[in-house]
């Protein structure tokens, strides 16, 4: 773990200084430096007090890399295709266990031929168009502003039957960090 970067990334980029902090919360320069150079461990109280003098909560200090913020800008976004359609999907962002999708279908498009099943579990948006969807015994029509969620455990299908370009967004969350293609 890497709490000495953060502690001092943080404070560079609120303009604070070593001795202000120190000045808040008791610690001497030498140690302050130290812990943010990860030669020593403070104490979960001194983290504490850290934190509070830094104005972020405790927890942001523990925070690995990976667990932080990810941004993803539009024009750096994945596009893939998606089954025997190529469906175009665009990988929105994504943690360990959720990603979110924007998924474009064209008239008469879908996930397949028959419907599928895998791990997780999806939440879809309609932003634009009209689709069907089917899970089990159940289906829907959708249209724009529609939304619908499942068990991506039964067997599901979605097909575009509207006469243009159907947008779903569409998050999936499964218990494994492995991506896998889940349209």
């Amino acid at each position: 773990m890497d709490i000495g970067s953060n502690i001092r990334a943080i404070r560079k980029r609120k303009n604070i200084t070593i001795a202000q902090i120190c000045e808040e919360t008791g610690l001497s320069q030498g140690f302050l430096s130290q812990v943010e150079t990860n030669k020593t461990s403070p104490s979960i109280a001194t983290l504490e007090n850290i934190a509070q003098a830094l104005k972020v909560p405790l927890a942001y200090l523990l925070l690995k890399k990976e667990d932080r913020m990810h941004i993803v800008r539009k024009d750096e976004r994945k596009i893939t295709t998606s089954g025997i359609e190529k469906l175009k999907v665009e990988h929105l962002s994504a943690t360990k266990n959720v990603r979110m999708m924007i998924v474009e279908a064209p008239p008469g498009a879908s996930t397949g031929l028959v419907p599928h099943a895998h791990e997780g579990e999806e939440v879809h948006v309609v932003i634009k168009g009209k689709i069907y969807a089917e899970q089990g015994e159940d289906s829907a029509e959708f249209s724009e502003g529609d939304s619908f969620s499942w068990n991506a455990c039964t067997p599901h299908l979605v097909k575009n039957i509207g006469d243009e370009l159907a947008i779903i967004l569409i998050a999936v969350y499964t218990e494994s960090d492995q991506a896998g293609d889940f349209l």
